[in-house]
C-alpha cells in the first residue's frame, strides 16, 4: 500500500523548494519580508502546503541555517592534528557565513544552528577535541566558544547598513573596525584577523594548562 502524499507533495513542492524560496525572500526583503503567507504566495501554493515541511517560521529559519552548513568542509577527525581539523572546520564555517550574509544576523539571534548538519559538525569537533584529551563539559564549552567566535567575526565582516545624513553623507556605525588611517578594514584584512584570532583561541583551548 502506498503512503498517502502530504499537501506539499500534492502541490508539487519539495523541502528544497521551500528553503530556496525562503532564502530568496530574505535576500530581497529581509527577515520581515519572510512570512509563511509571503512564502506560500511566492511558491503559488496555499499556506497549508508548507506545513508538510516546516511547522512554523522558527522551524523554517532553523532549516535555512542548517542547510547553509551542509557546505562546510569538515575533514575526518583522523586527518591531521586536532588543531588542524578544528581550524579547517571553523575557517570553512566562516567562509560559508560570509557567502550567506543575509543569514548572519539569524545565526546570532538563534545562537547558532540546529539540525543534522550542525550536529554532524559538532560531533566531528567533539571527536577532534577528544583526540586532544578534552572531553565532557570542557569539550562542549570549547565547541560553543569556537562557534560564538566564528559567528561574531562573520557579523563583524558583514557589510553594515550605512546611515545617510541629511547631507547624503555615509556614516559608519559606532563600532566599525578601521585601519590606523581610519579606513574600514578590507575583507582580506578581516580574514587575516580571523585566522590569527582563531590560532590564538585554539592555542588556549588545546594548551595542557587549560584542561
Amino acid at each position: 500500500m502506498s503512503t498517502p502524499r502530504t499537501r506539499g507533495q500534492r502541490a508539487g513542492l519539495t523541502r528544497q523548494d521551500v528553503l530556496t524560496t525562503a532564502q530568496q525572500l530574505i535576500s530581497e526583503s529581509g527577515l520581515d519580508g519572510l512570512t509563511m503567507r509571503s512564502l506560500a504566495r511566492r511558491l503559488d501554493v496555499a499556506p497549508n502546503a508548507l506545513y508538510s515541511y516546516v511547522p512554523n517560521k522558527t522551524a523554517l529559519i532553523d532549516g535555512l541555517l542548517d542547510e547553509a552548513l551542509a557546505t562546510v568542509d569538515a575533514p575526518p577527525p583522523e586527518a591531521g592534528t586536532p588543531a588542524d581539523g578544528l581550524s579547517a572546520i571553523m575557517t570553512s564555517t566562516y567562509e560559508v557565513l560570509l557567502a550567506h550574509v543575509d543569514l548572519v544576523p539569524l545565526y546570532l539571534a538563534r545562537q547558532g544552528a540546529r539540525g543534522p548538519n550542525a550536529r554532524r559538525l559538532g560531533d566531528i569537533m567533539l571527536s577532534l577535541l577528544s583526540a586532544a584529551g578534552i572531553t565532557d563539559a570542557a569539550a562542549h564549552e570549547a565547541v560553543r566558544v569556537l562557534i560564538v567566535y566564528t559567528i561574531g567575526f562573520a557579523a563583524l565582516a558583514t557589510p553594515p547598513s550605512l546611515a545617510v545624513t541629511s547631507a547624503d553623507t555615509e556614516v559608519a556605525g559606532p563600532h566599525s573596525e578601521t585601519t590606523p588611517a581610519g579606513l574600514p578594514l578590507s575583507a582580506d584584512e578581516l580574514s587575516a584577523n580571523f585566522a590569527t584570532g582563531l590560532r590564538w583561541l585554539l592555542d588556549g583551548i588545546l594548551a595542557p594548562t587549560s584542561r
